[in-house]
């Protein structure tokens, strides 16, 4: 029987969304299947760009479905942007390749400004393009600057026309080589500040737009480009001033959410290639799995995987409830992109200790799933960014919580219009949120939740009696010890969200507890060690160390389900 709780593309039904979604979902994992495995592995030796795929994604209208937003629909009813759905399908691509994945989620960015824009004109041109099979590029980042928006060099020139001429170069801009249109930021020369900025459409097609270079050596295209003296007229400006500041970091609000759904998928086809490797391995006449390091090493990554799915989809509902009142998606999406993602690099580091050298050969998908898991923390700031902005919102969180209607499972087939009309990109330690307790107390007969709720007690009491003093706040060292500490508390709510609402077996919830006791104690014993902790730190770390509560028979009933996963599915030759 397959496990229930992840992705199997023999058994996939997502009877959940509306008829058309789930041909689209379905026609996809099909499309992957037919393929096989051996042109998909490759296609990604090869770097061979991704043509066939997106005349695919083209002919059956999949990106135009999934990222219209109902507004710039012109009444097609199936076109939406909803999250739940472009979650799913993350997880088909992450699961299939990174590289098809890449492409979509760039076009994700592409659309931001656009979809964000007032510019009517605009609009319409992204939705035509869209409609006819395009993608989309995000042109933010520089070379000499990263994403630092504060120091562009993407200048304008005013042309007199209420237009401009735009100099300048963009670096790591992933489909710079065949997008339709290109969102670009920079900054006009005849107006200092914040008022400067501007956010235009180009087009990777005009003679104006040199195309340098792949940065990278992979089908992913992720380009440096350069305009030189590229004509912005009027109608390709979305956004000037403040308001472009705020596009930019709404927009990836919006987009860097999709590195969670990604990294699972790559960990569940990376995972049924590794169990059912281990299991038919016979070493010193014995099964691989038959080793209790193996059995510990494959249940902490099942229970972990099984974690970021819970914490992701728990995550969609806040991102879809989410309004002018109610911005706790803002705590959940760096979640997402840090937390989320650097499970992913666990998981397969666990399974990786098992299969050994197997998890190098070329045959495999594991091997590109090794690779490319290491990119996603990496794509937005880095864990270290993330880790900031986290500890945004530590205060509140812990220690003032206020009252919220209860937050639905969103599955429906509705249009999250919020999302591109977030408003200014400011005020987060002003962001409240509901009581945490309440979910770790819904499971506190569970002694390994109980546990991991007496260490979240004990950080409130470190935030209250021994946070870092003015000096120490400016030592990120530490903080991020602290934010890893915060950053697990927020996880095991919102997978504990997840349980009650999916009926999750307990004895997994249980077993998955244990590992996160487990992380939290190290992230103590770290804390306790950086060089600028106080002696009434030292302590504190110290006191919040448990040890994981062992239930022998527990393990061995969740052994048992991911022993069933050898065999469950190989993908099509």
């Amino acid at each position: 029987m397959a496990d229930q709780l992840l992705f199997n593309p023999r058994t996939y039904d997502p009877a959940h969304f509306d008829p058309e979604t789930r041909r689209l979902l379905r026609a996809t994992v099909d499309w992957f299947e037919d393929r096989g495995k051996r042109r998909l592995i490759e296609d990604y030796r090869s770097r061979a760009w991704l043509a066939d795929f997106l005349a695919f994604a083209a002919k059956e209208g999949l990106f135009a479905t999934f990222l219209t937003p109902a507004s710039a629909a012109d009444g097609h009813q199936d076109k939406r942007w909803d999250t739940a759905r472009i979650a799913a399908l993350n997880e088909i691509f992450g699961f299939y390749g990174l590289d098809y994945w890449y492409a979509w989620q760039v076009t994700i960015l592409g659309l931001g400004p656009v979809w964000q824009s007032d510019n009517e004109t605009a609009r319409a041109r992204a939705a035509e393009l869209l409609s006819q099979g395009e993608v989309f590029a995000f042109g933010l980042s520089e070379k000499a600057h990263g994403a630092d928006i504060y120091s562009t060099d993407m200048l304008l020139e005013p042309d007199g026309d209420r237009g401009f001429r735009a100099t300048g170069s963009k670096y790591y801009i992933g489909n710079g080589n065949a997008a339709g249109l290109v969102s670009v930021f920079g900054r006009r020369t005849d107006v200092e500040g914040p008022d400067g900025y501007v956010f235009f459409a180009a087009d990777s097609r005009h003679p104006a737009y040199h195309l340098v270079k792949n940065v990278v050596d992979s089908s992913k295209y992720v380009s440096e480009f350069r305009l030189e003296d590229y004509p912005v007229a009027a109608e390709d400006v979305l956004h000037t001033g403040r308001a472009a500041f705020d596009a930019a970091l709404n927009t990836v609000n919006v987009g860097k959410f999709n590195l969670c759904t990604a990294s699972i998928g790559i960990c569940e086809h990376a995972m049924y290639e590794a169990v059912t490797h281990a299991q038919n391995r016979i070493l010193y006449g014995r099964p691989v799995t038959a080793f209790p390091h193996v059995r510990r090493e494959l249940t902490d990554a099942y229970v972990r995987l099984v974690g970021m799915k819970l914490f992701s989809d728990r995550a969609v509902d806040y991102f879809r409830s989410a309004g002018p009142e109610d911005r706790r998606y803002l705590l959940f999406n760096p979640m997402t992109k840090m937390k989320v993602t650097t499970e992913g690099e666990k998981v397969i580091d666990l399974m990786w200790d098992v299969i050994a050298a197997k998890g190098f050969e070329k045959d495999t998908y594991f091997a590109q799933a090794a690779t490319e898991i290491r990119g996603l923390p990496k794509l937005e700031g880095t864990v270290h960014v993330n880790l900031a902005l986290i500890l945004k919102f530590m205060g509140n969180h812990l220690l003032n919580p206020a009252e919220y209607a209860p937050v639905p499972t969103r599955r429906d087939a509705a249009d999250d219009a919020f999302l591109f009309r977030q408003g200014p990109a400011r005020g987060l330690g002003a962001i409240r949120f509901h009581d945490w307790r309440a979910a770790y107390d819904a499971f506190g007969h569970l002694p390994n939740v109980a546990r991991l709720r007496e260490q979240a007690d004990a950080l409130c009491e470190f935030v209250t009696t021994a946070a870092p003093d003015a000096e120490q706040s400016r030592d990120l060292d530490l903080l991020l010890a602290v934010g890893q500490l915060f950053a697990l508390v927020v996880h095991g709510q919102l997978i504990l969200e997840q349980a009650g609402l999916t009926s999750l077996d307990e004895d997994v919830l249980d077993e998955l507890f244990a590992v996160l006791v487990r992380d939290y104690s190290a992230h103590a014993v770290e804390l306790h060690g950086k060089d600028s902790a106080t002696a009434d730190q030292q302590r504190w770390a110290l006191s919040a160390l448990r040890r994981p509560v062992i239930d022998t028979d527990r393990s061995a009933r969740v052994w048992q389900r991911v022993e069933a996963l050898a065999g469950a599915y190989e993908m099509a030759p």
